[in-house]
């Protein structure tokens, strides 16, 4: 199951800042390793991207680095592990380490174990990360040289990028602490987003994919604002920008309806990327989550009426604290029900700071491995079904990478770029190029990807 294990293959951090002119003499350069969601590479790109106007040169390795940048991630235990393990590698590799991101909200455990970093600064901190540059290699910027990219510096092939919307989340769910890291919602404002959204198509982006922590609620902060539910003109007015526009952790509001017909008139992707999480009452109370297991199904067969192609795509917690046989098997019910096009899959585990921790009955760790498997293999099962059924459709794709053989990776309008699956044109595809938007006949199905041809 190369696509849906757990956690996802979600790995920006193998992504290098794509800057076309070489590093200068004497220009002070800087590295960087992005850990983590795509959130935190939107962070690690607005960082990079200030670092280059003051005139730094970004190095895509540690040695030509005169230091290294870490953005961490600190959801999960497992995260933090691989986190103290890309700074031990930075540190033994170039020894001048400035770390940031979520895990940056507990200097102290970072500090423990890597006593030589020079600074540890927060989630989101852009100006303490730049002041911890300044102090360990200060700016020698040659104004008729240094000159900054109109896109800025980007960790993603130049094709597709992440649009980050809002930061923080007004949820208090139990077993996640980013409110804790990142704050409240605060959402961009509407211009702000847009204009960055232009200046991206202008660039050559093709694709953008929205992301924040709770996309549905983009906007609800705003004291003052004319649409009750701003997201949707946020994603009207993106979807006239003749770029593929991917709405990613979308919360099924009832307002979540009048996105759908968006998608419809072609202006968003008939894609919703949305974390129900569980299907039983009982566990989404003792997850304090904010929607109610009965009604999506509802929601669910609302928005397939409306667009029947729309591809759904969730993340599900197995093994929480007090989850019963029971209560597992009327999730695995509901998803014969459900019937998800993508599927991603966790065990749980406790978070440090997180309220779930002091929950009774906590699940033992054969059990959740069993449950995982059980659960994924339903999932592959309707994956598999579904992908079938498009051999013989004839579909749009994008272009991610064409090989030196003349293969190329594509993907379909139901799939996200590194979570999702491909599909791949493995004859008459050389002349092909990355953000190209091909036309396809599917002639072969697997568990997750596709095959085709040039139609």
């Amino acid at each position: 199951m190369p696509r849906m294990q757990n956690p996802p293959d979600l790995r920006p951090d193998l992504a290098r800042a794509r800057v076309s002119e070489t590093v200068r003499d004497g220009q002070p350069t800087i590295g960087m390793v992005s850990l983590g969601c795509p959130k935190a590479l939107v962070d690690s790109e607005r960082i990079l991207t200030r670092l280059r106007a003051e005139g730094y040169g970004i190095s895509a390795d540690y040695a030509g680095a005169d230091a290294v940048i870490v953005n961490t991630c600190g959801f999960l235990d497992s995260a933090k592990a691989e986190s103290l393990e890309a700074i031990g590698e930075a540190l033994a590799e170039n020894g001048r380490v400035i770390v940031t991101g979520c895990l940056g909200a507990e200097p102290d455990y970072i500090t423990g174990a890597h006593p030589r970093v020079l600074a540890v600064t927060g989630p989101h901190q852009y100006e303490q990360v730049l002041d911890a540059v300044h102090a360990a290699v200060p700016p020698a910027p040659d104004p008729f040289v240094d000159l900054l990219p109109a896109s800025g510096v980007s960790l993603t092939p130049r094709h597709y990028s992440y649009l980050k919307i809002s930061e923080g989340c007004n949820h208090t769910c139990k077993f996640c602490i980013i409110p804790d890291m990142r704050g409240r919602l605060v959402s961009r404002p509407h211009k702000a987003v847009m204009r960055e959204a232009e200046k991206l198509v202008e660039a050559g982006v093709r694709e953008l994919l929205v992301i924040s922590q709770d996309t549905s609620a983009y906007g609800t902060d705003w004291k003052d604002r004319d649409a009750k539910f701003p997201i949707l003109d946020l994603a009207r007015d993106l979807g006239s920008l003749g770029a593929w526009v991917r709405l990613h952790y979308v919360y099924p509001y009832p307002h979540v309806r009048d996105l759908v017909p968006l998608m419809v008139d072609g202006g968003v992707l008939p894609y919703l990327d949305i974390p129900f999480q569980h299907a039983h009452p009982d566990t989404l109370k003792r997850m304090a989550r904010p929607a109610a297991a009965e009604r999506t199904l509802d929601e669910i067969a609302a928005w397939r009426a409306v667009c029947p192609e729309i591809t759904l795509r969730s993340t599900f917690i197995v093994g929480y604290p007090g989850e019963t046989e029971a209560e597992f098997q009327t999730l695995q019910d509901w998803l014969d029900e459900a019937q998800l096009d993508r599927v991603g899959c966790f065990q749980y585990e406790n978070v440090k700071g997180a309220r779930s921790n002091a929950l009774p009955d906590h699940v033992p760790e054969q059990v959740k491995q069993d449950r995982w498997d059980r659960f994924m293999q339903k999932a592959q099962a309707i994956s598999e079904a579904k992908l079938a059924a498009k051999v013989g459709q004839t579909m749009e794709v994008i272009v991610d990478e064409v090989d030196e053989d003349g293969i190329a990776t594509c993907r379909t309008k139901a799939d996200a770029p590194e979570i999702d699956g491909n599909l791949f044109i493995d004859e008459g595809a050389e002349g092909l190029l990355p953000g190209q938007i091909a036309t396809v006949e599917v002639d072969e199905a697997g568990e997750y990807d596709l095959w085709g041809r040039l139609a």
